[in-house]
This record gives C-alpha cells, structure tokens and sequence, in this order.
C-alpha cells in the first residue's frame, strides 16, 4: 500500500489528494511538501477524500509487463490489463489507474461511469500489497 494515497475498505474505499488552501490546486497523487502550482505563493495542503465515482476518459491495454512499483515474477506467464483515464468532475481532474481484474477494453466506452474500488498491487506468503482498480459501477468483483 502506499501510504496515504487511499483508505477505507468496500464501500468507504476512497483516493486520498490533498488541496493547498491558498490556490485551491488539487493533487493526486497527494502532496505534503508543497503546492505544486507554479503561481502560487503557497498554503497550508489539506487532506481531501476524492469522489468515488467518475466517468471513463480514455482507456487501453498494455501489453508489456509493468514497470516498477509493480512486482511481477519474469518466471510466471504474464497476462495483459486494462489500464482507464477517469475524470473526476466534482475534482476537475483525470486520475488514472488499472480496471478492476475480468474487465477489458470491450467492457469500457468513453463516458461510462465507473467507481474505485480496493485492489491488490502484489502479494506474497507474508504480505498483500493494497491499491485501487477503477469498475464500471454496477459491476460486482
């Protein structure tokens, strides 16, 4: 998991961004050291929970296996994922991430609406490592 980027589980599983409170910028990825627009003088970062739910701004499969964070055994067939573009509009921003597993590009449309939902990153024998997919709402895991 990466620390403060989510929290929460089923339901009340949310992406965590932060918001400077002199611009109102907002950012996700969060950011803690400092306001990442150029213009401003600078202010005091919030935490901000984003909306759950968006509409599908562009999507594709990738084909390669995952750079790092992501852990992927070279010895262990590999198969290709979805990755979505959602557009938060409350937030006015675009957050990017993987589609939930079983869903493909012929699952998806530009401006279907979909909802973030706990997923797993990588896991072993000791440890599950935690991030977000993004699922059409409606869609049950």
């Amino acid at each position: 998991m990466v620390a403060g980027w989510f929290a929460g589980d089923g339901d009340g599983f949310r992406l965590l961004g932060t918001r400077c409170a002199a611009c109102t910028s907002l950012f996700f990825p969060r950011e803690d050291a400092h306001c990442r627009n150029p213009g401003c003088p600078g202010g005091d970062l919030e935490e901000v929970p984003l909306s759950r739910q968006g509409r599908v701004w562009s999507y594709t499969d990738s084909r390669y296996r995952p750079p790092s964070p992501y852990v992927t055994d070279p010895e262990l067939s590999w198969e290709p994922y979805t990755l979505i573009a959602v557009a938060l509009e409350p937030e006015r921003i675009v957050v990017l991430g993987q589609a939930a597993p079983g869903i493909t590009v012929a699952d998806l449309a530009v401006g279907m609406e979909v909802e973030v939902v706990p997923g797993v990153l990588h896991e072993d024998t000791e440890t599950i490592w935690t991030t977000w997919h993004w699922r059409p709402t409606g869609v049950k895991a």
